[in-house]
């Protein structure tokens, strides 16, 4: 957060004093008046820290005082309060609360303004509790974050509020868009307040617009070759589905066409007629732009050893990823991209499995440089990061995905993308990105459950979405 805290700092120089703070304020009074509704005649209640956002919170809450809110402000270091912001909220009409439990259970609207981005740990007690009376009573809107999670990461290492929807000025941080702090933020809302920011961020979350410009597409000399073939090692007696759904995720994902290598052969070909098969070894398959191996393969590791022998990029995942070590995936000369989920993950980095869930950012981060590969964390929230440069957040995402099978599909649609030519940030950040919309697409608006053969028939369409 310190790149956000020197453009602040910049900016604050050259304006008159006190103005950033009425930028973020006017904005946060605006996003709180359209969740209201109607402002004349609504309660609202501020939790007021002893920091900025304590102040903004105050600012904001004149500004609905103006408009005819009942506006009651809960200071939580009642000496250290934003000295202007509270003699604004006084003078609009608002108070501070004398019975906070009393105010919060009658709230239209609670404003978080606990802890700002520099806050570092949970909430202290009576915040804590505060926190849990105003969940239980109205809407939380936060203020630039949730209080209690840490900006810079999405770690949450003790009590904080689970907000409703998050106004957040200049810039959106990492701990919005990752989680365990991403579910904690709600609905999020960016606020412009004129900050100057370096071209590169920390983390990227890709829009329409960016994946579609990214999308390999056939030109009127292309055929079948010249637009990638993937090839796919997956499946076994036991786990004959994962091939056909790995298969089945590489045929909409872009390549020209799937080479099918292992034994479910007849499970693919009877779904998928168009995939070339062949009994294996990979090396004697056929020429391949890229190779996607793992899912259902279960002990069969001298397939692995093949595939990494080869000077095409490499998507592993699933039981691929049981056998490798960072020495041989740093030996390859040609790109790697491993695809675990959070358990594999801790089994790849030696730890525990709530480990890799309580800190995303810095597991993903660490894997892709410990393994000198490109790493998609799978999850909550995908992260696809490389060894340097931006870590890319997926915004497509489902809880809709968690169903068996849905990762096979990821791979295939990845991995053929790689085929078409995609670098591997590329590829996993794509893959993720139109995985997510398919899965939206097979829940419907409302949200039901869904087989991961439903997402794979869905890629089409969210191909559509995206390019359209």
């Amino acid at each position: 957060m310190e790149t956000v805290r020197a453009a602040e700092r910049e900016l604050m120089a050259r304006l008159p004093e006190g103005a950033l703070m009425q930028r973020a304020a006017a904005g946060l009074a605006v996003a709180c008046a359209e969740l209201l509704g109607r402002v004349y005649g609504a309660r609202v209640v501020l939790l007021v820290g002893s920091g900025d956002n304590g102040g903004d919170a105050l600012y904001a809450g004149a500004r609905l005082a103006r408009r005819g809110a009942g506006v009651a402000a809960v200071l939580l270091s009642p000496g250290r309060a934003h000295s202007g912001g509270l003699a604004a909220l006084r003078s609009a009409g608002g108070r501070v609360s004398d019975d906070a439990p009393r105010d919060l259970a009658r709230a239209d609207l609670v404003v978080d303004g606990i802890v700002g981005i520099g806050g570092r740990g949970g909430l202290r007690p009576e915040a804590a509790r505060l926190a849990r009376v105003a969940r239980e009573s109205a809407p939380v809107v936060a203020v630039d974050l949730p209080s209690g999670v840490d900006a810079d990461t999405g770690e949450v290492s003790g009590e904080a509020v689970r907000a409703d929807a998050t106004v957040t000025f200049g810039a959106y941080k990492p701990g919005l868009l990752v989680d365990p702090a991403r579910e904690r933020a709600g609905a999020l809302r960016l606020v412009d307040i004129g900050l100057t920011l370096p071209p590169e961020a920390a983390m990227e979350a890709l829009q329409h617009a960016d994946v579609a410009r990214l999308l390999p597409r056939p030109s009127a000399e292309s055929d079948k070759y010249r637009r990638g073939v993937v090839g796919v090692v997956a499946g076994s007696a036991r786990y004959p589905g994962a091939a056909v759904l790995a298969v089945a995720g590489a045929l909409r994902g872009g390549a020209g066409a799937v080479r099918y290598v292992g034994p479910a052969a007849d499970a693919v070909l009877a779904r998928f007629p168009e995939t070339l098969v062949h009994a294996g070894p990979p090396d004697k398959a056929g020429r391949v732009q890229a190779w996607v191996i793992g899912p259902g393969i279960g002990d069969e590791s001298d397939a692995l050893e093949d595939v990494l022998a080869s000077d095409v990029p490499v998507l592993v995942d699933a039981d691929g990823l049981r056998f490798l070590t960072p020495r041989r995936v740093r030996e390859r000369a040609a790109q790697t991209l491993l695809t675990p989920h959070a358990g594999e993950a801790a089994a790849l980095l030696g730890c525990g499995r709530a480990e890799v869930e309580a800190a995303r950012l810095a597991s993903v981060r660490e894997l892709a440089r410990s393994f000198g590969a490109t790493v998609l964390l799978k999850g909550s929230t995908t992260l696809v990061a490389g060894a340097g440069g931006p870590v890319r957040v997926n915004p497509t995402g489902t809880g809709w995905l968690a169903t068996a099978g849905s990762g096979d599909v990821l791979s295939g649609v990845t991995g053929s993308l790689l085929a078409a030519g995609l670098p591997a940030l590329d590829a996993g950040s794509v893959g993720a990105y139109l995985h997510g919309l398919a899965a939206r697409r097979a829940a419907g608006r409302e949200g039901a459950p869904i087989l991961a053969s439903e997402v794979a028939a869905h890629l089409d369409a969210a191909w559509r979405d995206v390019t359209d």
